[in-house]
């Protein structure tokens, strides 16, 4: 149904299967690439070598990503009622407690809090989060890896890529409105 602004009303629990569809769809095609990126990236000195074993990680810091900026663009209370429906519904994706992925999500939103800290920037925490994940400092070269921090080099290339994970609520409500 058409509203008289030209968009389409979807209910919150239809907006949320859309988003875990596509989100989901986003990680399994995006994944490869984004290890291609890291493996075959010239500012390590040994490659890192991540494999289908660090999809879990990845899938966890793009999930917190989103739903941390899923708060941002609806009113308290809609915003709490998507996430539930979200999480719910890649709880039965993944065969797993809702609770229990509540609290990963609540875990590695933290995690890459304190990563990212004092920027606001998602891309960067998300970038900042799978570099400590998947342990690429001992990767670097020796000045890096001894200050502790990711190459400012790789750091802005793997940012940039992690934003193209993160779901455009702009555009999406520029088509649809959420009731």
């Amino acid at each position: 149904m058409l509203t008289m602004f030209g968009k389409k009303k979807l209910t919150e629990e239809k907006a949320a299967n859309i988003f875990v569809n596509a989100l989901q769809a986003l990680i399994d095609e995006g994944y490869q690439d984004v290890t291609g990126l890291i493996n075959d990236s010239p500012e390590f000195v040994s490659r890192p070598e991540i494999g289908p074993d660090g999809l879990g990680a990845f899938t966890l810091v793009v999930l917190a990503a989103n739903i941390q900026s899923l708060t941002q663009h609806f009113e308290a209370g809609q915003d709490k009622r998507i996430t539930e429906s979200i999480l719910e519904k890649f709880a039965v994706l993944y065969e797993m407690d809702k609770m229990e992925l509540a609290k990963m999500m609540t875990e590695t939103r933290q995690f890459m809090s304190r990563k990212n800290h004092p920027s606001k920037v998602v891309g960067s925490g998300m970038a900042k989060a799978l570099f400590c994940k998947y342990g690429l400092s001992k990767h670097q070269e020796a000045y890096f890896r001894n200050l502790g921090v990711p190459n400012p080099i790789f750091l802005q290339r793997f940012k940039e890529a992690m934003e193209h994970f993160l779901w455009d609520w702009d555009a999406f409500l520029q088509k649809y409105k959420v009731a």
